[in-house]
């Protein structure tokens, strides 16, 4: 059996960490293309556009809100006009997938910078691509390498919206039960291996760190303030979240996020808000013990993650909705079949049920 491991090249973290731009782009190229969100563009370039050109030349693009083919094109065209030798995304999911892809494109070296911790995508050796008319996926790009650089500033993190940060503390809660299944079953990730000791051991320190500090790392973000648990689950989310879904394995919980994706039709709600939905309907199609099944609930009330559909705006979803969902999640070649047990429709929609019957349940009983 042969294991194999994805990490990017270096991983920096901390508070005003985005200062240490103007000295790493050197190392990389001799001009730099950063390619930013709009937000970005405004808020945070002016403030680090005239140190860095001050060490080297740099190009900076807005980024058009849609990882998509032609947008990839768009920005490829003109970094190879300006001669530009390393990319620097810099902003949320989207505008990091594009920058890597682009980075791909052109066999160059990228630097990473989120601005948000709302997914793991900033360390993975994928880019989402959608199509430009519908917004909707169109194939997922399997890039050659990691990012060389993930940049993470936790100054810049701690001023996102709450909301998406907790969101991602639902992709990362995913990681450890993906990861403990696919280790069960034998199963490949998208490393095009099986999941090393290192991976499994990562993915479980996810968990235990969003246990531990998940709450108050919350509170920070609310506040807009910087303390050891924000920055441990920061590292959870990007970090350790990232090399446990690539390295470890991906299994029920993703799938179930596909399937819920087709009930969210304005796509009002987070991959990690459904991603989070999607464990705990796991716990019930794995057979979990009954105190691990309150641990996970106990801790997704805690951090504001959805419990029950109704928080994903899918309370009124009829049964031929389940099955839509249901459908989806089972299709052939979903990560849901990693799972240990046989894995069919029905009981999909039977957990389904159950995961929204008892976050149901606990709210009444606590009062909510």
């Amino acid at each position: 059996m042969i294991t194999t491991a994805l990490f990017p090249g270096r991983y920096i973290q901390g508070y005003g960490a985005i200062q240490r731009l103007q000295k790493l782009i050197p190392c990389y190229g001799k001009k730099g293309f950063i390619i930013s969100s709009p937000s970005v563009f405004e808020e945070i370039i002016p403030g680090i556009y005239p140190p860095i050109k001050e060490i080297t030349p740099v190009v900076v693009e807005k980024f058009m809100r849609e990882c998509s083919d032609e947008e990839i094109t768009r920005l490829g065209t003109i970094a190879s006009r300006e001669a530009c030798d390393v990319v620097v995304g810099l902003g949320g999911g989207k505008s990091i997938d594009t920058a890597k892809a682009v980075a791909h494109e052109l066999d160059i070296p990228v630097i990473i910078a989120p601005t948000v911790a709302s997914t793991d995508a900033p360390c993975s050796s994928l880019s989402v691509i959608y199509r430009s008319d519908t917004g909707r996926i169109k194939r997922v790009l399997v890039l050659r390498r990691n990012p060389d650089v993930v940049l993470v500033d936790t100054q810049i993190i701690a001023n996102s919206p709450e909301r998406l940060f907790v969101a991602g503390m639902g992709d990362a809660l995913a990681t450890w039960f993906e990861a403990d299944s696919c280790r069960l079953k034998y199963a490949k990730t998208i490393a095009k291996g099986h999941g090393s000791m290192t991976a499994q051991t990562l993915a479980r320190l996810c968990y235990e760190i969003l246990l531990e500090y998940g709450f108050t790392a919350k509170m920070a973000c609310r506040n807009h303030v910087v303390i050891p648990a924000f920055e441990h689950v920061v590292e959870a989310n990007v970090l350790l979240s990232g090399i446990g879904f690539e390295s470890a394995g991906l299994a029920a919980a993703h799938a179930i996020q596909d399937g819920l994706n087709a009930l969210d039709k304005g796509h009002e709600y987070y991959h990690g808000e459904k991603v989070a939905f999607g464990v705990l309907v796991s716990l019930f199609m794995t057979d979990k013990p009954a105190c691990m099944i309150d641990e996970v609930y106990s801790l997704c009330e805690s951090v504001g993650l959805p419990t029950v559909l109704a928080e994903l705006g899918m309370g009124s979803a009829s049964d031929e909705d389940l099955a839509k969902v249901a459908s989806i999640a089972c299709a052939e070649k979903e990560t849901i079949h990693n799972e240990l047990i046989p894995i069919t429709p029905e009981l999909v929609i039977a957990a389904i049920k159950i995961a929204d019957a008892e976050g149901n349940r606990r709210k009444k009983s606590n009062g909510g």
